[in-house]
């Protein structure tokens, strides 16, 4: 029993290891570029984008990580500081979509970050004493 055991841990760990070898080029490339945004080494840019409308809602832009939760929310998080970030949920339905690009470069502040609304101006603001 023991012998059975032991080949099956090694016919286990030989599988495990010979699947390394069948990753592409590609695939190595995009499991990188996805630890390196989980870390906020990826400068991106995100588009909303209402299709019933056609028109861009908002655009964020930053060292940022992007998730989606069980909410229909896309969640943004972005790299502010050396220890501070922002969180941005952006509510997705049937219209809403969004793109993500990598827009990585060369910047001398590394916590670049910057939220743009779409509106429409001239926009009515009601203030209140």
């Amino acid at each position: 029993m023991k012998k059975l055991g032991s080949i099956m841990l090694i016919l286990a760990m030989v599988v495990a290891l010979s699947a390394c070898d069948f990753m592409t080029e590609a695939d190595k490339v995009n499991s990188n570029l996805n630890t390196q945004a989980g870390y906020f080494g990826c400068e991106r840019r995100v588009t909303v984008y209402n299709a019933w409308t056609d028109t861009i809602i908002l655009e964020v832009e930053g060292y940022m990580d992007i998730s989606n939760n069980g909410h229909s929310e896309l969640v943004v998080t972005c790299k502010t500081g050396e220890s501070e970030y922002k969180k941005n949920y952006i509510y997705l339905n049937d219209f809403v979509l969004y793109t993500v690009e990598d827009i990585t470069g060369v910047h001398t502040d590394p916590y670049h970050y910057k939220m743009v609304f779409h509106t429409e101006w001239p926009t009515d603001i009601e203030l209140k004493p």
